[in-house]
């Protein structure tokens, strides 16, 4: 059989790809634009490009290519996935995240979701650039972090939570001890002083798991100035907010909730998960003085990621948590598919202005005067 030359160089790249890389992926990873790889079978790909799902042309041969990938991805960090535990999360050496589920869980196939981050650091910056947050909403959000309040941020699933807690975390000084607690590895803080930890499920005969409760307890031990729960998922809400209310100010997560009352009805929620017989009381008087500051992030019609809220906990009256909106996001309609609006302040101070000065952050009134609604065509 003869082989043209381009032929020849598809073939070897492929053998390379599958002998040394991920097979098929490699095409689809190597690609800067494409935020997300979601295997529902061998035949079927779909991926995220540009914020907009379509299908890809990339598939794999059979069962067994997909299944050699995923236990490459998976024995690459000591964790492992057959019918006694088909499900896994894992990550690539980039820090992709990734989720794996097989048969006989899923009927069709192994299936495999890759969250893919970006080579390049994003900053605050970037924020603004993509009109994701306004610069006064950034510079709220960097004298909050400076002045040792504990922020959540809270969004749905894909809304960016990772990569804002990211750039959240750039604003704290170089100086302090930030140790961070994970399911998997996927935070990527860029101070020096940083410890990373990471949960780890248990071995074949059930025995090793190192749940993130764990983790964060033993935190408390190691001096940190910070803690940094990747997610709240569970039980590690209770020793979060514990370490958040005896000296760990400016510690931070993030959690799955649409909006901040629902997040605050959750996290009471992860607590009961933790077990204690605590009142419902007890439960809300350690979260308004723990948690001081959500960030509600989300992802709008037709793939725009930003910041739609930020609201201040104002403390407990009547057994209820009372929070008011600093900044918001105003949908006002679609335009080529996409949902548009603005940022605006709602004119409400901060009850903590006193609290950032004293903490060397002083913010000028004019920062929290409402925006004017934009003309339509000026909307983003």
């Amino acid at each position: 059989m003869t082989m043209t030359r381009p032929d020849r160089e598809r073939l070897i790249e492929s053998l390379m790809d599958d002998i040394l890389g991920l097979g098929p992926l490699e095409v689809l990873l190597n690609d800067k634009d494409i935020t997300e790889i979601m295997i529902n079978h061998p035949k079927q790909i779909y991926i995220e490009k540009k914020g907009t799902p379509m299908l890809s042309d990339v598939t794999f041969e059979n069962d067994k290519q997909l299944m050699r990938v995923i236990d490459r991805v998976v024995s690459s960090i000591g964790r492992r996935v057959d019918e006694s535990t088909p499900m896994a999360d894992a990550r690539l050496k980039d820090g992709s995240r990734v989720n794996v589920i097989i048969p006989p869980l899923a009927l069709k196939g192994p299936c495999m979701t890759i969250r893919k981050f970006s080579k390049e650091k994003l900053g605050p910056n970037d924020l603004i650039k993509f009109r994701s947050a306004t610069p006064e909403i950034i510079r709220f959000l960097q004298s909050a972090v400076r002045s040792r309040l504990n922020c959540l941020v809270s969004g749905g699933t894909g809304s960016g939570k990772t990569t804002l807690l990211n750039i959240l975390s750039t604003f704290i000084p170089a100086e302090e001890r930030i140790i961070t607690c994970e399911d998997a590895a996927e935070l990527q803080l860029q101070q020096d002083h940083v410890i990373t930890l990471e949960s780890r499920p248990a071995n074949v005969e059930g025995k090793g798991a190192v749940p993130i409760r764990d983790l964060v307890r033993n935190c408390l031990r190691m001096r940190p100035d910070r803690i940094i729960v990747g997610e709240c998922r569970g039980g590690e809400a209770l020793d979060m907010l514990q370490a958040m209310n005896t000296g760990h100010d400016g510690s931070m997560s993030t959690l799955h909730a649409n909006n901040p009352h629902e997040c605050l009805g959750r996290l009471e929620t992860l607590v009961l998960m933790a077990g204690a017989e605590l009142p419902s009381r007890a439960i809300r008087e350690q979260m308004a003085s723990a948690v001081h500051i959500i960030v509600q992030q989300q992802r709008l019609r037709g793939g725009p990621r930003k910041i739609v809220s930020v609201a201040e906990i104002t403390g407990i009256e009547d057994g209820e948590i009372h929070y008011q909106e600093i900044f918001v996001y105003k949908q006002i309609g679609i335009k080529d598919g996409k949902a548009v609006g603005y940022h605006t302040a709602t004119g409400i101070r901060p009850m903590r202005l006193e609290h950032m000065k004293a903490g060397g952050e002083e913010l000028a009134d004019e920062l929290f005067n409402p925006t004017p609604e934009p003309k339509f065509e000026e909307l983003y």
